[in-house]
């Protein structure tokens, strides 16, 4: 949804007319659809990639175009555009070697599928090439950047930030953890409580990625001993508060938008890290842990510019985080690098904008 969100955004801008249906997998994707778009647009869950159940969601839905976000390839989905005329783009699409040898065991099969293709606009060179490799036309690709660089962050959102900072207590040290998982957690929390020693006033922002582990976050929390507010209780973050927990769905960037650093989750544990560029866009130091597969050239990127730093463990956390934390000038020098990365690489909602013009 993070690449899909700024497209969508365009999308509803340049055709309000247009009847706009966005699918996700999950209740939490669903949740993240209505919290930011609310009745701009409907939803609908991705139908299992089945003859049958693709042909009910065509019925139901007669879309003009389809448009397919990153790496997700349904055969049956493909195919039945293809017999309905149907346009299917791709858009930030990525392959990975490991997708080409698998895709190459089937190449006729593929090849056929990826010919259902009207257009595919690639997040790099290598992704294009590897499109061609498997299938797709050559003259229906183009690398247009990733959509992620094209995050759009209300006008509003600096100012809230700014009004919720001064309640939590401007002067002091704000550490946000996004989209956490419990291996994160398992790092996060304890490195922040050694973090209390040398910054006693220092508050933690754990922003758990998923609904159903908001009370698990906040139960680890508690066990390690900080005081813990929540964010949906209405609960009174004070100046005694340790955590403050975001068990909410869509404010993420208003937390990360008030804090000093960003510790970016699903990096600890086996998900593959999530979106680094959310904090990086507000100008925000970024610390991440050793798994950042799924957001690999991106975290590349940030690492070369000086604007992130990676650590291995609690220890590394902790030590990472006090440095930043008590030297401004470091802060300032990684945040600076990291808005400017992101501005640099901005462009690709306007190239794949151009491709769906045409297919409408």
């Amino acid at each position: 949804f993070n690449a899909a969100s700024p497209l969508i955004k365009a999308l509803l801008k340049n055709h309000p007319g247009l009847p706009l249906t966005v699918s996700t997998l999950t209740p939490t994707g669903s949740a993240r659809v209505t919290s930011e778009l609310g009745d701009r647009v409907f939803h609908s869950y991705i139908p299992l990639d089945l003859p049958g159940a693709v042909t009910r969601f065509f019925n139901r839905l007669q879309p003009r175009l389809i448009i397919v976000m990153e790496t997700e390839i349904w055969p049956n989905l493909y195919l039945q555009a293809k017999r309905r005329q149907t346009p299917l783009l791709m858009a930030n699409a990525r392959l990975s070697e490991r997708s080409v040898r698998q895709f190459q065991r089937l190449p006729g099969f593929v090849s056929e599928v990826l010919q259902s293709v009207s257009w595919a606009g690639a997040q790099s060179s290598a992704d294009a090439e590897r499109l061609v490799k498997c299938g797709i036309e050559p003259q229906h690709v183009d690398m247009t950047g990733n959509l992620k660089f094209d995050l759009v962050t209300p006008a509003s959102l600096e100012e809230t930030a700014s009004a919720l900072r001064s309640r939590l207590g401007s002067e002091r040290p704000v550490l946000v953890a996004g989209s956490t998982h419990e291996a994160d957690e398992n790092v996060v929390i304890p490195a922040f409580v050694g973090l209390l020693a040398s910054l006693p006033d220092a508050l933690l922002v754990l922003a758990p990625r998923h609904p159903e582990r908001f009370a698990r976050a906040t139960q680890l929390a508690k066990a390690a001993g900080l005081r813990t507010a929540l964010r949906s209780e209405g609960e009174v973050c004070s100046r005694e508060t340790q955590c403050f927990v975001i068990d909410s769905i869509g404010e993420l960037m208003t937390y990360y938008a008030l804090g000093d650093v960003a510790f970016v989750g699903g990096s600890m544990g086996d998900q593959g890290g999530h979106n680094p560029l959310e904090p990086a866009a507000l100008g925000k130091p970024v610390l991440m842990g050793p798994n950042m597969v799924n957001a690999k050239e991106i975290a590349s990127q940030l690492l070369q510019c000086s604007a992130a730093r990676q650590v291995k463990d609690q220890q590394g956390l902790k030590e990472t985080a006090e440095s930043i934390l008590t030297k401004g000038a470091q802060r300032d020098r990684m945040g600076q690098a990291a808005r400017a990365l992101v501005d640099k690489n901005r462009g690709a909602v306007d190239l794949t904008m151009k491709a769906i013009e045409k297919l409408l």
